[in-house]
C-alpha cells in the first residue's frame, strides 16, 4: 500500500507516520486553505504513487467559544473556519479530481461533513454554516460525476460528536487570524461536560472503520449516530410546511448523542 499524508501540524504528522506499516508513506505539510500547496501535494501524489484509488478531505476546525450567538462570532473566526472546513474540500476536489478522471480508473473521494451540516439552531453558527456548505458541496460533486460517468465514487462522512481534538482546534489558528479579543471561552456548562462528552464518543478508529465500510459499499451519506434524525426531520418538515422552526440547542444534542444528557433538561428552542 502506497500512502500520502498532509497535515499543517509537522509534529502530529510525523506521529501518525511512525505508527503506520505500509510499502510507501509520502508526508507533507499542508496548509489546505492555500489552493497552491494542495495543487503542490495532488502533483506529488500522482507522481509518487502513479494511479490514486482513494482521496479523503478531512481537515476542520471548531473556533473556541462556540456556543455565541451568531453576530457574537467575529470576521476572523468566519474566515479561519470557512478556509479549511469549506476551501479546504473545494482546493482538494479541485486538484484531485480532474486527475482522477483523467487516470480513467475507479477511484472515491471521500468529504468529511458532520450532523451539523443537517441540523440548525443558534450554537456553533460559523462550524455547523461551514458544514452545510461541504453538504452542498459534496452532493454537487456527487451528482456532477455521475453525469459525466466518470467511474468515482463519492462518500460523504457525517459524524456526531467524535473523540477527537477538534474542539482544541484553536491551537493550529493562524496567528493572523486570530480573535483580536483572546481566546474565546466556552460555555461554562459545556466546560463541565466535556470529559463525560468524550469519554462516552466513538473513537476516530471506530468512524475510520464505518467510513470504509461506506466507501466499500459505494454509499454516499455515512452517519456515525441516528441520534440526530428526528432533529433533520423535524428542520425539512418544517421547510416543507413552511413552519416556523424550532430547535433543539447543539449542545442538549450533543449530550443525547453520546448518552449523558442530564435527567430533566428540557428542549432549548430559538
Amino acid at each position: 500500500m502506497r500512502l500520502v499524508l498532509a497535515d499543517i501540524n509537522a509534529a502530529d504528522l510525523a506521529g501518525v507516520a511512525s505508527r503506520l506499516s505500509v510499502t510507501q508513506c509520502l508526508t507533507r505539510v499542508v496548509d489546505v486553505t492555500d489552493p497552491e500547496a494542495v495543487d503542490a501535494l495532488a502533483h506529488d501524489a500522482f507522481a509518487q504513487c502513479g494511479d490514486v484509488a482513494l482521496v479523503c478531505n478531512n481537515a476542520g476546525v471548531v473556533p473556541g467559544g462556540r456556543h455565541r450567538m451568531v453576530w457574537e462570532f467575529t470576521p476572523e473566526d468566519w474566515r479561519w473556519a470557512f478556509g479549511v472546513n469549506v476551501d479546504g474540500v473545494t482546493n482538494g476536489i479541485r486538484s484531485f479530481v480532474p486527475r482522477l478522471i483523467a487516470q480513467d480508473k475507479p477511484a472515491h473521494v471521500l468529504n468529511t461533513a458532520s450532523v451539523a451540516g443537517f441540523v440548525s439552531g443558534s450554537g456553533s453558527a460559523v462550524y455547523g454554516a461551514s458544514k452545510h456548505a461541504v453538504v452542498r458541496i459534496t452532493e454537487a460533486l456527487f451528482a456532477g460525476l455521475r453525469e459525466v460517468g466518470a467511474p468515482i465514487g463519492v462518500t460523504m462522512l457525517c459524524p456526531g460528536l467524535v473523540a477527537t481534538r477538534i474542539y482544541d482546534a484553536e491551537r493550529s489558528r493562524p496567528e493572523h487570524l486570530r480573535a483580536r479579543g483572546g481566546r474565546p471561552e466556552e460555555e461554562p456548562e459545556l466546560q463541565a461536560i466535556a470529559d463525560d462528552l468524550y469519554r462516552s464518543a466513538p473513537s476516530p478508529e471506530a468512524v475510520a472503520e464505518l467510513a470504509f465500510e461506506g466507501i466499500r459499499a459505494n454509499q454516499f451519506y455515512v452517519f456515525t449516530t441516528e441520534r440526530f434524525d428526528a432533529g433533520i426531520r423535524a428542520r425539512a418538515q418544517s421547510i416543507v410546511e413552511r413552519a416556523n422552526p424550532t430547535f433543539e440547542s447543539i449542545l442538549e444534542l450533543s449530550k443525547d448523542d453520546v448518552g449523558v444528557r442530564d435527567a430533566g433538561v428540557g428542549v432549548e428552542a430559538s
